[in-house]
């Protein structure tokens, strides 16, 4: 017959072992949020190196592809059916408030505007928070962007619609605005990973398109080859950029934590440490 005595130091050695294991695989890992995903900057770190050196290497040259291959295809067969329907359909809502939002997103999306002062609002504002290297890829994606779509309207040299109504340059295909447009919601999106970031990118993206198409500047499937551009120069940027962005991202969230729990301390009572 066992000894209960002799049992019971082993059952507390198994637990405390237990115990043990457990507490080192929690340091291992890091502390944990709340949906399960790891915070510690190494895990991070090395699920950003894997992310950025392959998902937005795959999806941006998947997207340019895309749009090279459409502007092949409309070169072979010429306007689509839904070109011209389109055409039609968004003519017939010209007017005074039309006019208005569309010669808007017009200055906005390109000119020198949407060149130069926006794309440097936008460096400067990250240089502001000091995300230095957010700023040169968004910049760089911009510079990417633009030299592509210029690339492709030389290349295709399609022929913009006949009631055109403002000046534009040589080539219909792609959009520059668009893909402008493009660039910049998926840039600030990667560097500001919130879902409104998203959906208002999104949103401003269907709205130049919407503007250029009404403006009699492209077809429709001109916005889209200028979308997929957009989108695409920003993830293949992204690649080159991805990992120095998230370790300067994580210090960033790091250094406002700090203040915040410093600020938070200074105003407890009595305070944790006494205010100066």
């Amino acid at each position: 017959m066992s000894d209960p005595d002799s049992a019971q130091p082993a059952a507390g050695r198994t637990s405390a072992d237990h115990d043990g294991e457990t507490s080192a695989e929690v340091t291992e890992r890091g502390p944990v949020a709340p949906t399960g995903e790891s915070l510690h900057p190494a895990a991070r770190e090395e699920r950003t190196e894997h992310v950025g050196r392959f998902v937005p290497f795959a999806a941006g040259i998947a997207a340019l592809v895309i749009a090279l291959v459409l502007g092949i295809v409309i070169a072979l067969r010429g306007l689509f059916e839904i070109d011209e329907e389109w055409a039609e359909d968004i003519f017939t809502l010209r007017g005074p408030i039309g006019d208005l939002f569309a010669y808007g997103m017009n200055a906005l999306g390109g000119g020198v505007i949407g060149v130069f002062v926006v794309p440097i609002a936008i460096a400067v504002i990250l240089l502001a928070v000091r995300r230095p290297w957010a700023a040169l890829y968004f910049v760089t994606a911009s510079v990417a962007s633009a030299l592509i779509v210029q690339l492709l309207k030389n290349l295709f040299g399609r022929a913009r619609p006949e009631d055109i109504i403002v000046l534009s340059d040589f080539g219909s295909f792609p959009s520059g605005h668009v893909a402008n447009a493009a660039t910049i919601a998926v840039t600030i999106g990667i560097i500001v990973p919130r879902g409104w970031v998203w959906f208002w990118g999104v949103v401003y993206t269907v709205l130049m398109a919407i503007s250029r198409t009404y403006l009699g500047a492209h077809w429709i499937t001109d916005t889209i080859g200028g979308a997929l551009v957009g989108a695409g120069a920003a993830l293949l940027v992204w690649t080159v950029f991805a990992q120095r962005m998230e370790r300067e991202r994580l210090a960033r969230a790091a250094e406002i934590g700090e203040r915040n729990r410093a600020f938070a301390q200074s105003h407890v009572t009595p305070p944790a440490v006494p205010r100066a």
